[in-house]
């Protein structure tokens, strides 16, 4: 009874300390830590016997290990966002995307943005800070309301782009080592739902800026706002190549080095990105040390998450939810979604939520029959559903440090378009699955 109110009990604490305003390498060990107490967990690996839980030992275990695994991804997945953002690659990408569909579709070309950049492997967050200033300059001339402007951001980035197949995203990755198949898996039915969730968005998203219009509002100007300064752009055509040469290394070697390849897919991006456009780059190396600041930020704020759910874990209630998620009857996808979606909503982070889940659910599942790449995909799907409820580091970074918003303003927006319109592609790609598309 205890240990359910801790578990509980911490999730809300996380979220509530994060909505706050708290770091979240402050409030994931403090909300660990009200769930080890409750739980009757010892506080020291000292305390216990070798092997046994600890909240120390647990935590650091859990944030430890997932450094370990994917430091190497986020720090070069940073450094070559960096570099295509300094080297003004990035801007070109974006406003050729923008100038192609025009002011008329200026939401669209906000999203289109986004979407091209990520799929292109540049990191969600340098995503955000690249098209920000654009964004808010086409819902200027548009005369949108400005609190849509997270909402069409993180559409693009952490929707249908970040959990498709193919996408050079870790998100897509995470699933690799632990059942056996590549990037690519389930990828029919993963077209189809991406081409769903991208329709079903944006016609949402639009609808909800049209009735914010109708009611009055308008674009608010607020002091501070970045002032537009005219700057040469590189060609946009020769800006588009690291971003599909980040795609086909990635393509060229995950079959054989897996996970991997990323390694060798982003540092292939960051050497054509500087060699293409080298002229607008000031200091490749100031370049390559903001983006290590960055990784170093990103992948310490989701391994505390980690760390928070591999304490969450070590609890009597932890296991006895993943029982009764495991045990669910019919279909076993749907068992495999929902446990995936409550251990990435517990820790509001989709890629630490999969490196959690997928240990204890992975060998489980594939046990009962469940074919490999449809487990793969509905994983990587249901991952990036509830890791953007309100205490999820992405969201928080996108509507207050990004564009300054807050959650009361921008969230409804948000949480429709990435938790709701996910979780419908999620049981679109079970349905499709059970009738055996793509496998």
């Amino acid at each position: 009874m205890f240990s359910m109110i801790g578990l509980l009990g911490g999730l809300v604490l996380l979220i509530t300390l994060t909505m706050r305003g708290m770091n979240l390498l402050v409030a994931a060990p403090l909300s660990a830590l009200f769930l080890a107490v409750l739980s009757g967990i010892p506080l020291f690996p000292q305390m216990v016997g070798e092997g046994e839980a600890s909240y120390v030992g647990d935590y650091m275990d859990g944030f430890a290990g997932f450094v370990g695994s994917w430091f190497l991804m986020f720090l070069l997945g940073s450094i070559f966002g960096k570099v295509m953002e300094d080297s003004r690659s990035a801007d070109s990408v974006s406003k050729w995307v923008v100038d192609r569909l025009g002011l008329k579709y200026a939401v669209l070309a906000v999203v289109a943005a986004c979407a091209v950049l990520t799929y292109g492997g540049v990191s969600l967050f340098i995503v955000g800070f690249t098209v920000y200033p654009m964004a808010l300059s086409l819902f200027k001339q548009a005369d949108l309301p400005r609190r849509f402007i997270p909402a069409a951001l993180a559409f693009g980035s952490v929707t249908f782009t970040m959990t498709s197949a193919g996408s050079p995203e870790i998100q897509n990755w995470i699933p690799i080592p632990h059942l056996g198949t590549t990037a690519y898996a389930g990828w029919e039915v993963s077209l189809i739902v991406a081409i769903f969730m991208m329709v079903t968005g944006y016609v949402w998203l639009k609808w909800m800026i049209n009735r914010a219009v109708k009611k009055g509002e308008r674009f608010d100007e607020r002091e501070g706002d970045p002032v537009e300064v005219e700057r040469e752009l590189p060609n946009p055509a020769l800006s588009g190549i690291p971003l599909a040469v980040v795609l086909i290394m990635a393509f060229l070697f995950h079959d054989t080095l897996e996970e991997s390849a990323l390694i060798i897919a982003l540092s292939s991006g960051v050497f054509s990105a500087w060699l293409l456009n080298r002229r607008y780059l000031e200091n490749v190396w100031t370049s390559a040390s903001n983006g290590t600041f960055g990784a170093l930020l990103a992948i310490a704020n989701t391994a505390a998450v980690v760390g928070f759910g591999t304490v969450a874990q070590a609890t009597p209630a932890f296991d006895s939810a993943v029982t009764v998620m495991t045990d669910v009857p019919g279909e076993p996808l749907i068992g495999a979604a929902i446990a995936v979606l409550a251990i990435v909503g517990l820790t509001g982070s989709a890629s630490g939520g999969q490196e959690i889940a997928l240990p204890i659910l992975g060998p489980d599942f594939l046990e009962q029959g469940v074919h490999p790449e449809a487990l793969h995909r509905i994983v990587a799907l249901a991952s990036g559903a509830l890791d953007s409820l309100p205490h999820g580091g992405y969201t928080v970074t996108t509507i207050r440090v990004i564009c300054g918003e807050t959650h009361r303003t921008a969230y409804a927006a948000v949480g429709a378009l990435t938790v709701i319109v996910p979780l419908l592609g999620l049981i679109l790609s079970i349905f499709l699955f059970s009738i055996g598309v793509g496998i």
